[in-house]
């Protein structure tokens, strides 16, 4: 049986924890950064988990993740 390749998109922007949840990195933090204040951008910096309905997807395209 052949390997099924992982989506490489995928492999850049998401990581699975040991429960197997999707760790993903925020939005809205790229540029425009002047007006968004030190604890938004504090708060942006953190991880964020994908929705499950999300997750369920992102699984696929990640088989050996």
């Amino acid at each position: 049986m052949p390997k099924i390749k992982s989506k490489s998109g995928a492999k850049k922007r998401f990581r699975l924890t040991s429960k197997k949840k999707v760790k993903r990195k925020k939005a809205f933090a790229r540029h425009i950064l002047s007006k968004k204040s030190s604890s938004r951008m504090r708060n942006l910096r953190k991880p964020g988990m994908s929705k499950n309905k999300d997750g369920k997807i992102i699984k696929k395209l990640l088989p050996y993740g």
